[in-house]
């Protein structure tokens, strides 16, 4: 698979606090955006079965996730990220078996590939940056993200990107010593937006996921009934 950032996240549900606590600790507030996201996939979700994720968000090009190792079992989450156009349709053409499309952009292949819009919603985010001192005497940043979507749902998400497996127990540590501190408790498996998206307004497809991973070890993006990225 094309190589990409390893982003591991720890999401929850923020209180009315959560901004004030992040100051208390130190956290700076980056910026507050608006953007769309639009999930595609084919009729049947061969992506998001097989736990791959195909976004394009507002202004920012697209995104691909794709599952990670679990080197560490727990309520968090862990993907690589791929953002280069190239390496996406490469991947897209892997996991759907599909060859010969040539070299364009993703948008080309949407139809080639039989992929769909299959959501869209509006997220209005609080994007803060924090450092926390670790016990090497060097500062971790990490990356909190509030987000309230266009249909009245409220996430908040803890994330470390890291280049290479080996780092992720190191960054776990960090997500979860700034959940602590934000009275997270890092059991709880919280649903992304999207998983609540498709639960409220397509049912039928939040019911294939479930039904296909009921039979298996559920993929990181739906290892709850309730559970996956963002």
């Amino acid at each position: 698979m094309a190589q990409g950032l390893i982003e591991v996240e720890l999401k929850f549900i923020p209180g009315p606090g959560t901004e004030e606590r992040l100051q208390e600790l130190g956290g700076t507030l980056e910026h507050r955006v608006t953007f769309r996201d639009t999930y595609y996939d084919t009729p049947e979700l061969k992506l998001m079965r097989a736990d791959y994720w195909l976004r394009q968000r507002q202004d920012s090009g697209w995104e691909l996730k794709c599952p990670g190792a679990a080197v560490v079992s727990g309520p968090h989450t862990q993907y690589k990220e791929l953002t280069a156009e190239p390496a996406i349709v490469s991947q897209l053409c892997e996991v759907l078996e599909t060859e010969g499309l040539g070299a364009g952009g993703v948008a080309a292949v949407l139809s080639p590939l039989g992929l769909q819009e299959v959501a869209s919603f509006v997220t209005n985010r609080s994007a803060w940056k924090l450092e926390l001192l670790g016990g090497d005497e060097e500062k971790s940043p990490l990356r909190v993200d509030l987000d309230t979507a266009d249909f009245g749902y409220a996430v908040g998400e803890v994330e470390v990107l890291v280049h290479e497996e080996a780092e992720v127990p190191a960054a776990l540590e960090k997500i979860h010593r700034l959940s602590n501190m934000l009275g997270v408790p890092v059991q709880e498996t919280v649903p992304a937006k999207l998983i609540v998206y498709l639960q409220r307004f397509h049912p039928q497809h939040y019911q294939r996921l479930l039904e296909v991973n009921s039979s298996r070890e559920r993929p990181q993006g739906t290892k709850h009934p309730d559970s996956s990225l963002g």
